[in-house]
């Protein structure tokens, strides 16, 4: 029960705010429950007064309490239902906003570790079988426990020797219910995990199916998938299996206890020590006793699983990022960022190694290196995306890591080879992280020479994008991102090959247009042609992590054999 407990408990906060719901539900789980222990005692003036008495005002009255019962008790499990489901459908949207907030505030190590997959699968499947428990599975199990209250008060009110015979049986269900409601948890949980494998194969597959088509792969990931769900498969069915072993477990031993009580509850009606309603309103208690009784152990293996989905909730809800901001607030004016022996480490692997570098207001610093040397590393933690191992980076002499983070980031546009587009507006997507102003969006488009193309889409910039712009072609999608950082107008610019999917007519006003925009700015550019940066203020080359090289182009054509082998590669 400790695993209920803690649900229980994780959610009792949000309870608080239910509380006039909670009086309605309860009320109404009286009522349902003391219906059903009525409608068993009713079975005894039944028969004793009609049937064998044949007393007329009695035929009067009983089929009138028989609906008032049964309206009473209806009344009350719809009030039940209705208001337990309103609970908990809301807390559960408030638990997944929650575990949401929570995972955006994560380091970005942290969703390279976790596939996506398996983060949908925790928010979405997860959460759902943690729902059940508040509006359902927790609701009923006070429900039925009230009705077997109820019931065994009459079972015991008509016949305190026949209710000894007949709940001895009860106890010996606890063991073997005990025992298979553990390995119900534990198959849960591989369950569970199986099913995020699954999520993450199907997103891993439709995010890359251009690639799966082109390579004629479709049969090997369909073969990958197939095993993965077989392993799903075979899981599914131990659960069944298990789950399933509930039911004849409870019949058999059912049938053992009321077997036995109409042997001896026979005796005493031919003995005439019991009259043929009590026996009757007894035996109706009793079956009727039965079905909660089956409801709560089926419960109880559900909990199980229901506990497991949660333990995997509470672990995104708890975790910490270990990159977190200060109190400052980002200056007005940068006027230089600088690297002090800055070394970075993924793991065990070194990224980079005695790193120093100053970049002022107004330059413009292109990193430069063959694929591995660390460039983006090096920017990355300058949106701090990754802190240093070892040495610090400095705006204006203050260390970033005691500005906050949503005023760093403010201050930050990056612009990729990988182009971001949300399945949004175009003028969403410009102004994407702040309010859209019309004016703003239509210059920007025009100043990253994209907004010819935008004014033929059928809503201009209104119209909604596709998901990842498929419905643009790849140098669209660039100059979107481009118009992006234009919009934000940031005081750091970082730029990675930001041109490299447009031809060179439109690279060449893009540029003419950033050079406006990177005045007064800092601006960090990684370059893979050197020809795309010779204008640069510095030019780093990077090598295995370090700094080989710095200074103009012209500087380094003259003293930095590294660089000369670069360009001539490239020539």
């Amino acid at each position: 029960m400790y695993g209920i407990k803690l649900v229980i408990k994780r959610f009792s906060p949000y309870f608080k705010d239910y509380i006039p719901y909670f009086i309605f539900s309860i009320i109404g789980m009286i009522l349902a429950s003391s219906g059903t222990a009525a409608s068993a005692y009713l079975v005894k003036p039944l028969l004793d007064d009609i049937f064998v008495a044949k007393d007329i005002e009695m035929l009067k009255l009983i089929p009138l309490a028989i609906i008032a019962v049964y309206f009473a008790k209806e009344s009350g499990r719809y009030a039940q239902s209705y208001f337990t489901s309103l609970i908990g459908h809301d807390i559960i949207r408030r638990f997944r906003d929650k575990v949401l907030e929570n995972l955006l505030i994560q380091d970005i190590s942290f969703f390279h570790k976790y596939r996506t997959g398996e983060l949908i699968s925790r928010n979405t499947n997860d959460i759902e079988k943690v729902r059940t428990v508040v509006s359902n599975m927790i609701p009923e199990f006070l429900r039925e426990s009230l009705t077997i209250v109820g019931l065994m008060a009459v079972v015991i009110y008509q016949s305190h020797t026949l209710a000894f015979y007949a709940l001895i049986i009860m106890p010996l269900t606890i063991v073997p219910l005990s025992r298979l409601a553990k390995k119900m948890k534990k198959i849960s949980r591989l369950s569970q995990e199986k099913v995020s494998d699954l999520t993450s194969k199907l997103s891993e597959i439709f995010n890359h199916i251009e690639i799966i088509q082109a390579s004629n792969s479709q049969k090997h990931e369909q073969d990958l998938f197939k095993e993965e769900n077989q392993k799903y498969f075979k899981l599914t069915m131990k659960s069944v299996k298990v789950s399933q072993l509930v039911s004849p477990l409870m019949e058999t031993l059912g049938a053992i206890g009321i077997s036995t009580v109409i042997m001896i509850g026979g005796t005493e009606v031919i003995n005439n020590n019991m009259s043929i309603g009590a026996f009757f309103s007894f035996l109706t208690a009793l079956f009727m006793l039965y079905t909660p009784l089956k409801r709560l152990s089926n419960l109880y293996n559900q909990l199980q699983d229901a506990v497991a989905a949660s333990e995997r909730i509470f672990f995104l809800l708890d975790k910490k990022p270990t990159i977190v901001g200060g109190n400052k607030e980002m200056p007005k004016t940068i006027q230089n960022i600088t690297f002090e022996n800055v070394e970075l480490k993924y793991g065990e692997k070194q990224a980079l190694n005695g790193i120093n570098l100053q970049v002022n207001k107004g330059e413009l610093v292109a990193l430069v290196g063959d694929s591995g040397g660390g460039k983006s590393s090096l920017v990355n933690m300058v949106v701090r995306f990754y802190d240093p191992s070892i040495g610090k980076i400095n705006i204006n002499g203050t260390n970033i890591k005691e500005f906050s983070l949503q005023s760093l980031r403010d201050s930050i546009a990056i612009v990729t080879q990988r182009v971001y587009i949300f399945h949004e507006s175009v003028a969403t997507n410009v102004a994407y992280g702040q309010s859209v102003d019309e004016n703003r969006v239509i210059d920007a488009l025009k100043k990253a020479n994209a907004y010819k193309f935008i004014e033929e889409l059928p809503e201009g910039i209104h119209t909604i994008l596709d998901e990842f712009g498929t419905n643009l072609s790849g140098g669209q999608r660039q100059r979107i991102a481009i118009a992006r950082a234009i919009y934000i107008n940031p005081k750091i610019l970082i730029m990675d090959e930001a041109t490299s999917a447009l031809d060179s007519k439109s690279e060449k006003k893009i540029t003419e247009a950033l050079e406006n925009l990177i005045k007064n700015k800092i601006t960090f550019v990684i370059a893979h042609r050197l020809s795309t940066v010779q204008k640069a203020n510095k030019i780093a080359l990077l090598q295995q992590g370090k700094i080989v090289a710095l200074g103009t182009n012209e500087e380094l054509k003259k003293s930095s054999k590294e660089y000369m082998k670069l360009k001539d590669m490239q020539a």
